[in-house]
């Protein structure tokens, strides 16, 4: 007989077992899909030491009579979204153009020795730029790259000239997905979660995931075309993704009672179908506390830098008092 509690013990059992087979196996396939999205998409730049942490930075070069313009990408992406979205190619013949991966994306390192706030994630990229010799920079994030780039101006007062801020998160609100990334990233569940689940999960959901962060607007051909989605489906990258994800709330928490420090020129920007960041919370509420130049994009979403990279790219290069 299989009923009662000895029949119920052994189908737990065999529950269990098949789930910890499963999970095996999704872990194996995404250790070897990381292989070779590694094989295929190497670092396209160069890899700095940073006090002992691996930065991967592409660098366009001095360009005489132009600025230094650092750029920061978002969360679960990596500085080839900047490349691809076409604002590079707008703003390298007349500046110089440095983009970092953040940590734990692409292929700069995420050591476990220290918690990656948007604090310390500025503080790296910091000591990043004086060893390129470039010392205050026009700033500018993208989403959760912003959270870095105010970071840096309020931390590393005189180490930038301005900040450029799109599509960002600014304020302590409700957000459902930091939550969720919480009970992820618990000791036990994380590792299960970035090496077996999450890549496997946004395999699946993937392509609804991107047509939400560009809705309104339809996803660009090149985007789709020239992203390198192996690399960005890695447990590393996973990882690093659901701990930003998770932080996001606290980062923002003990930032905004500071933006009143910041004594620089700001420009933010927005797209007013933004389905990620709700941009009257969070852009238009920061434009108004500094009286900021804004740039809003019509019926565009979060990806604003790919809906319209030529207005994107004059903002950025647009001098402000």
């Amino acid at each position: 007989m299989t009923s009662g509690p000895i029949g119920k013990g052994r189908a737990i059992l065999g529950w269990s077992a098949a789930a910890a087979a499963a999970l095996g196996a999704a872990t194996l396939f995404n250790r070897a899909a990381a292989r070779r999205a590694e094989a295929r998409y190497p670092p396209i730049g160069r890899i700095l030491d940073v006090g002992g942490v691996a930065v991967h930075v592409v660098d366009t070069g001095y360009v005489a009579g132009g600025e230094t313009i650092v750029l920061i990408h978002g969360n679960g992406s990596l500085l080839q979204d900047f490349l691809v979205s076409g604002v590079v190619d707008r703003l390298r013949t007349r500046h110089r153009v440095i983009l970092f991966d953040r940590p734990g994306y692409g292929y700069t390192a995420r050591p476990d020795d220290r918690e990656w706030t948007a604090e310390a994630q500025a503080r790296l990229f910091v000591a990043a730029c004086g060893q390129l010799g470039v010392l205050r920079p026009v700033v500018v994030g993208h989403s959760w790259g912003t959270l870095v780039a105010l970071a840096w101006a309020l931390d590393h007062v005189g180490r930038v000239s301005r900040l450029v801020l799109l599509s960002g998160y600014y304020y302590p609100t409700m957000r459902p997905d930091s939550a969720m990334l919480n009970i992820a990233i618990l000791p036990g569940a994380r590792q299960v979660f970035a090496n077996a689940v999450a890549p496997l999960q946004t395999r699946i959901t993937g392509a609804g995931g991107i047509r939400m962060v560009f809705s309104p607007s339809e996803t660009p051909d090149r985007f789709m075309d020239e992203i390198p989605f192996e690399l960005m489906l890695r447990p590393t990258q996973m990882a690093a993704s659901a701990l930003d994800g998770a932080q996001m709330p606290a980062n923002v928490a003990r930032l905004a009672p500071r933006y009143r420090e910041l004594r620089l020129p700001i420009g933010i920007a927005w797209g007013d179908g933004d389905k990620l960041v709700d941009h009257r919370t969070h852009s238009e509420r920061l434009a108004r506390e500094f009286g900021a130049p804004t740039l809003v994009l019509a019926d565009a979403g979060h990806m604003i830098q790919h809906i319209d990279p030529e207005a994107i790219a004059a903002f950025i290069e647009k001098p402000r008092a």
